[in-house]
């Protein structure tokens, strides 16, 4: 009998994930990214290969006042920063990409800041 990690459970759904969700110029994929450390967040254009936007809790100005860079606080902050920037950007939908993780906590947080800063998916 095989099993298989945490780690390698989280890249299979991922994978699988990835077969549906793409991200296209009009559409970008919004993905996550979650450490111990820090949170994630980029709007990635699949068809060209590029990273449109970034935001994480390692920028300072994201950081700055919080207790900790791993806690809901954070991702919230983080969700509300890429949403700005995105809509700055001019983008207004795009698809979100768990990267394989539930939709629960700081996942959850993420998104609902970037769809109250004004982010459509």
């Amino acid at each position: 009998m095989s099993t298989i990690s945490r780690a390698q459970g989280r890249s299979k759904r991922h994978a699988r994930l990835r077969k549906k969700v793409i991200g296209v110029a009009q559409r970008p994929r919004l993905q996550i990214h979650r450490t111990l450390h820090h949170i994630y967040a980029f709007v990635v254009d699949d068809g060209r290969g590029h990273t449109l936007l970034a935001a994480s809790t390692r920028e300072k100005d994201v950081a700055l006042g919080l207790a900790s860079c791993t806690n809901i606080e954070a991702a919230k902050r983080v969700g509300a920063v890429i949403g700005r920037k995105a809509t700055a950007a001019g983008l207004k939908a795009v698809v979100f990409d768990t990267s394989g993780l539930q939709y629960h906590g700081r996942v959850a947080a993420l998104a609902e800041a970037a769809r109250e800063a004004g982010l459509e998916f």
